[in-house]
Formats: C-alpha cells, structure tokens, sequence
C-alpha cells in the first residue's frame, strides 16, 4: 500500500491487486484512472470531526520553532475553505456525486458507518471490490478477525505505529488519536457549531450529504 508518495514507479511494477491511497479531490485525479476499471474507496467523516481531527495533527506535526494555529483560527480558515486538500464540501462532494452517478466505480464510506455497523460496512466493502465472503468464511469468522485486526485498537498498539516514522519523517503515533465519533463535541462553542452547521446545510445537505 502506498499513500501519496512521491515516487510511484514500485507501484506500476507492482503485481495486481494493488492499493494506492491518497488525499486527492476527485476532480484532480488523472483521466486514466477515471476512465479505467480501478475502484475508488471514499472513506469520510462529520466535518465537525475533521477539523478537529485536523487541527490536532497539524499542532501535533508543527515544529516546536513554529507558532501551531489556535482553534479559533483555525476553525476560521476551515470555514472559509483554506484546508489542505481544499474546501472540505468540495472534496466530499466530489466524490459524492460520482458514487451516485457510478456506484460501481466509487464507494462512499463515513467513518460512523463504520463505527456503527462495522460488520456491515465490512461485507459491502468486499463486495463492491469484488471479494465478497463465502458462506464458508462467514461460518469460520473471517470478517471478525479482520475487524480486529483492522481495529483501531490493533494498529495503533503496533510496534511500528508506536516508535517509527512515515517516509516524510512524521512519527506513525501521530496518526492515531482518539478514533472516536463525536469529538467536536469537547472543543467547539455553541456558536462555533451554529456556524458550522449553516455551512454544512449549504454546502452539502442540499446535494442530499448529510452527517
């Protein structure tokens, strides 16, 4: 599995099946991989829960010679669209839409679905890329032990999520936090909320997204 990085040519050579994660909008991703037979995962969150999933790794990653953002600030870039990958409805959005318009090509995914109803959300997974489980493995609790070790739990508790680094340098721990649904709900202000919520309406719930 490789995550945005910049040199792809190991992933070309690779065997099929291979898995390519990254962070990129829909709308920048190349022709090829639109018009091919590739799958497309989309795997989202509360926004609410984004920013501050966000704001904690970028303080988290910010080095100690510089000023980390404070989470008024930061709530105000977040709000104006200033993120990273862009404005956060415009990159849900994206791939929002294409799920509808080609629910074999992309699978939109939200992290409360998967906290929710993991078994679930498993089975659909691995039927939409094409390994769904057999009455056998389903019998023999395939789909709970991949849950475990696939849990938030296991991962984080590996050694090499624990003590070494990402190819940019960053610590793997730094990449798991809390894996909670709801977390907003400790640090933002009833107005911050207000806000919040008026731009998700606008932006989102409009296209039928809704959190």
């Amino acid at each position: 599995m490789l995550q945005d990085t910049p040199n792809l040519s190991s992933f070309s050579s690779s065997s099929s099946p291979r898995i390519l994660a990254s962070h990129i909008p829909y709308t920048l991703l190349p022709e090829s991989m639109k018009q091919s037979r590739c799958k497309i995962v989309y795997l989202c969150r509360n926004p609410k829960d984004i920013l501050i999933s966000l704001w904690h790794f970028i303080n988290n990653v910010t080095p100690e010679s510089h000023e980390c953002p404070s989470l008024k600030d930061f709530f105000e870039d977040f709000c104006g669209g200033l993120s990273i990958y862009g404005p956060f409805w415009d990159h849900m959005l994206g791939y929002y839409k294409e799920s509808i318009e080609s629910p074999w090509k992309v699978l939109f995914l939200t992290f409360e679905e998967l906290k929710s109803d993991p078994v679930r959300t498993l089975k659909q997974l691995a039927e939409f890329i094409g390994y769904g489980f057999s009455q056998e493995e389903e019998s023999g609790d395939v789909v709970g032990n991949i849950l475990k070790l696939c849990s938030f739990e296991n991962l984080s508790s590996l050694e090499v999520n624990r003590t070494e680094r990402s190819w940019v340098g960053i610590e793997n721990k730094v990449f798991f936090r809390r894996g909670r649904v709801g977390d907003w709900k400790n640090l933002l202000t009833t107005d911050m909320v207000e806000r919040f919520d008026t731009i998700c309406r606008e932006k989102l719930e409009r296209h039928g997204l809704k959190f």
